[in-house]
């Protein structure tokens, strides 16, 4: 139940308790004030009319006996007739009462939550927009309300020092290490191009410049996991099937390389954000599935629109993968079965750079592993208004 539920609730089982109460305290006041007394009905003398006709006697006579008997016959109708009223009208009263008094409840509820409800719709827009800038930025008077939106202020504050830190020491880093490393690729290239160049040296040469181009895809990926952690600010409408197709294309001569077969099940997908960083989670996807995939292996991929959203499915054949293995395959430099080695392969960072551009563009991406082996991934985008 909500907290103004609970709050009506509360307002009106208090007033059922209370006049619940009362009503029985009445209830038993006028019961004992409508008892009967033998006093009053043992007068040495009654005189009383009925039907027009008077009846009395004096005390121990027929008549007397006969008026006794009617007036406590009447006094016992009167009882019953006015418990009845104090049981029923009381009863209605109460149900009554405490209606008004779970409506008053639910009313008094929605006006002292409204500062809650402020709070929660701000730190909700934080939360979606991944802008750690905004605050909540309360002006109400110093309560508990007030205490808790400055510490939320506070959080937010040392969280956006935090993450801005973090990006711009990892984009500092990739940028000052990218310069000598190409400069390094030049000059082994130059060395190996010598005419006077051993075969030693060139195999030397070959074997720097993977290790070199190992490096550079480390600090591409590095640079492309600080850009995909910011926030997606500039949503601008593209289809995700034009995307998927300039990927393919680019990926083709790798796929017959391998000997991979790629199938392409292409419907609309319009969607919005960055296609830059779109085209890269495409990619990473594609490039992984003919990777980590077997000679004369097969590839499917494939785009389509459900309802308000967006789906883009690959799969491929390739090793078994344990399903405890699937979370894991999203963070950082982590692999399946252990290969750190294999620079051809990547450099471990590929699925993490798809989840965090994926998570910028409120979408979500999840793997599950397939029975013939290989992995099938699927990333889901809002779709297009």
């Amino acid at each position: 139940m909500s907290l103004r539920l609970r709050f009506a609730l509360a307002c009106a089982g208090v007033f059922l308790v209370i006049a619940g109460l009362a009503q029985a305290a009445i209830y038993l006041v006028v019961q004992t004030s409508l008892q009967y007394r033998a006093s009053v009905f043992t007068p040495d003398r009654i005189d009383i009319e009925r039907d027009g006709y008077g009846i009395y006697g004096a005390r121990f006579s027929d008549g007397y006996e006969l008026a006794r008997g009617f007036a406590l016959k009447v006094h016992a109708t009167y009882r019953d007739s006015v418990l009845a009223n104090v049981r029923n009208l009381g009863g209605l009263v109460v149900l009554g009462g405490t209606g008004a008094a779970f409506g008053l409840g639910w009313r008094a509820a929605a006006w002292v939550s409204r500062p809650v409800r402020d709070v929660t719709e701000t730190a909700r827009r934080v939360a979606q927009s991944h802008n750690l800038t905004e605050r909540i930025g309360y002006d109400g008077p110093r309560d508990e309300v007030k205490e808790l939106t400055d510490i939320f202020d506070t959080m937010l504050g040392r969280l956006a020092r935090s993450f801005e830190g973090q990006r711009r020491f990892v984009a500092n880093a990739s940028h000052e290490l990218r310069t000598p490393l190409t400069i390094n690729r030049t000059l082994v290239d130059v060395a190996v191009r010598r005419p006077d160049a051993t075969d030693d040296v060139k195999r030397l040469g070959e074997s720097l410049l993977l290790v070199n181009t190992r490096h550079e895809r480390l600090i591409d990926g590095l640079l492309a996991l600080a850009e995909g952690e910011q926030a997606v600010l500039d949503h601008r409408p593209f289809d995700l099937t034009d995307v998927a197709e300039h990927v393919l294309d680019q990926v083709g001569g790798e796929a017959a390389e391998r000997e991979v077969t790629i199938h392409r099940l292409l419907d609309s997908a319009p969607t919005t954000g960055e296609a830059v960083l779109v085209e890269r989670l495409v990619q990473n996807l594609v490039e992984n599935a003919i990777r980590h995939n077997h000679p004369k292996g097969e590839v499917w991929v494939t785009t389509r629109q459900r309802t308000e959203r967006v789906e883009l499915v690959v799969a491929n054949t390739g090793l078994q993968v344990p399903p405890y293995e699937i979370e894991s395959i999203f963070q950082p430099f982590r692999r399946l079965h252990g290969d750190r080695l294999r620079s051809d392969r990547g450099s471990g960072l590929g699925l993490s750079i798809v989840r965090v551009i994926t998570e910028a563009h409120d979408g979500t991406v999840t793997a599950r592993p397939r029975d013939e082996g290989g992995l099938t991934i699927t990333v889901e985008l809002p779709a297009a208004d």
